[in-house]
């Protein structure tokens, strides 16, 4: 391994740490409404859970969204209009919501360690130009840090399988332990679909059915940890 080699994986390391600040805490993507509305919705099983959404949505629209983001070189403009394209193909407004304030909150703490892009798409959020949807977002941030394709996607990926890991734990649906198991089971299914081609304009899609009504269904619950 090089010296330049050695620096792309420290940083990718960095900005795929949990204790970076990126303000995904508060989102469960549809799990805390999935896993207490079995009476409405069905049985619910985290395993099943985490490799739906890894199949479905992580791998068919956000991964697609990050890697389109990270090709534009940081074309602002373009980067907005991946923005919109992204909130289109979003049906329900719990995911869009927090796919946003997620995104401006990493946007954020980037433009305050001064990653370069970042404190003027942040403005672009402020202003109204842009919506700033995580994966956009990401495909900006970690192409200006530097990070290439393959390894942006490996720390999207990895990302959304341990931030619904860590959510279960904290609705007490695993124990920390069973957690890594999970993360560690959906590791291949990541890697599988980093693979898979993209296309310059590749479509944006998911198919969730029942994570997007158990977010829906979320919004008039009355107490609960989790905003989706």
């Amino acid at each position: 391994m090089t010296a330049t080699d050695g620096i792309g994986l420290l940083v990718a390391l960095q900005h795929g740490d949990s204790q970076f600040p990126s303000g995904g805490f508060a989102f469960s993507q549809g799990l805390e409404a999935a896993s207490q509305l079995v009476d409405r919705l069905g049985p619910f099983s985290f395993p099943g859970f985490l490799h739906a959404q890894i199949g479905h949505r992580w791998a068919e629209a956000d991964r697609i969204a990050l890697v389109r983001a990270h090709r534009l070189r940081g074309d602002l403009s373009a980067l907005a209009t991946l923005d919109h394209e992204v909130e289109a193909s979003t049906f329900v407004e719990g995911l869009r919501a927090g796919s946003r304030r997620n995104g401006a909150a990493l946007v954020t703490s980037h433009a305050r360690i001064g990653t370069p892009g970042a404190t003027a798409y942040r403005a672009m959020l402020r202003e109204g130009a842009a919506l700033g949807h995580l994966a956009v977002v990401q495909g900006l941030l970690w192409h200006a840090l530097g990070l290439d394709e393959a390894s942006a996607v490996a720390i999207s990926g990895y990302q959304a399988a341990a931030s619904l890991a860590t959510a279960a734990v904290r609705l007490g649906l695993i124990g920390a332990i069973e957690a890594q198991a999970e993360v560690a089971r959906a590791l291949p299914l990541i890697a599988e679909a980093s693979l898979r081609a993209v296309a310059d304009d590749e479509p944006i899609r998911s198919f969730v059915p029942l994570a997007e009504i158990a977010v829906a269904l979320h919004g008039a619950a009355g107490q609960r940890l989790f905003s989706n």
